[in-house]
């Protein structure tokens, strides 16, 4: 019961992280990097509180679920199908430019990162530097991963 409510309280954060008017959500994995800029003003973010869902139009969605395990949140992005399982899967991160959710699956990372504004020069590197508060690569393999809680 305790992992449904640390990821709801996880899902409440990433509900603010959209209140943003510009998100970037970025994969970063042994073969670099993808990114895509979410003008939240075009799309639609829904938040159905009692089913545990956020979705951001075709972008984005995460959801909480009840599993054996106590909880989960599945998060989808693009292709990508990643699953929390309570604490240690992601980390809190700020900078100058925002501040961002970062989550763990295996070698790779997804971040959401609520910009305080659209970010217009040196994008991948910014976001980059962003994920690496928290994820550290080496030689193209993930090596640390510095969880919040």
């Amino acid at each position: 019961m305790h992992a449904l409510f640390v990821l709801g309280d996880l899902r409440a954060k990433l509900v603010k992280q959209f209140q943003s008017r510009f998100v970037y959500v970025t994969e970063q994995n042994a073969e670099g990097i993808y990114i895509a800029e979410i003008d939240t003003e075009e799309a639609l973010v829904v938040d159905d509180k009692p089913g545990l869902k956020l979705k951001v139009g075709d972008h984005f969605s995460a959801s909480v679920l009840p599993s054996r395990e106590g909880g989960k949140l599945d998060i989808k992005f693009r292709e990508i199908k990643l699953t929390v399982y309570g604490l240690g899967d992601y980390a809190f991160v700020t900078t100058a430019d925002g501040h961002g959710i970062v989550f763990k699956e295996g070698h790779s990372v997804v971040m959401v990162f609520a910009a305080h504004q659209q970010l217009q020069e040196g994008l991948t590197k910014t976001l980059k530097a962003v994920t690496a508060k928290a994820a550290k690569w080496r030689k193209g393999e993930l090596v640390t991963f510095k969880a919040s809680e």
